[in-house]
């Protein structure tokens, strides 16, 4: 796997640096965007059991991510339904899904690129325009659902890169 230089404005863990400059598919790469941080995510992908019209069926159906998020193994937000990410210094960005990209294998959820749709406060997040989701482990819905309303929580890991607006191009 080639790699290519990533100038970041924030420090970040050197697991981040990594995440951060893993090459990513082309369908959600971020040209002429600035690295503003690199956040790990630890959660749960909710799935709710619902009735598919197209199939006729009971399916899951993706409700909410709950999911920590880390630098360098310390605490620094939140992920939640928005999707929104949610930092400790007060700022906060929710997204809207622009592209999609396979993952490593069908057992983790897909790669996304995002535009960011609403802001609030001040703080790292305040300028950011483009959210990648990259490096996924886990979070797919897997097995029969039965009862409609039930939930399932599967557990999943992700890096969210986070850009500036100057120059991003969506």
């Amino acid at each position: 796997m080639q790699t290519r230089p990533v100038f970041a404005a924030a420090v970040i863990s050197l697991a981040a640096l990594a995440a951060a400059t893993a090459e990513s598919p082309n369908d959600i790469t971020v040209p002429g965007g600035t690295l503003v941080a690199t956040v790990h995510a630890v959660g749960s992908q909710v799935y709710e059991c619902k009735a598919d019209p197209a199939v006729g069926t009971l399916t899951w159906q993706f409700r909410e991510p709950v999911a920590t998020l880390f630098i360098a193994g310390k605490t620094v937000g939140r992920h939640f339904a928005g999707p929104s990410w949610e930092l400790v210094d007060g700022s906060s960005v929710q997204g809207k899904v622009i592209a999609r990209a396979p993952a490593a294998s069908d057992k983790d959820i897909p790669w996304l690129k995002l535009s960011v749709s609403a802001r609030r406060g001040e703080g790292r997040l305040s300028d950011v325009s483009i959210i990648q989701r990259i490096n996924t482990r886990g979070g797919v819905a897997e097995g029969i659902c039965n009862e409609a309303g039930a939930f399932l929580s599967v557990p999943y890991s992700a890096d969210y890169t986070f850009f500036n607006k100057t120059n991003a191009q969506q």
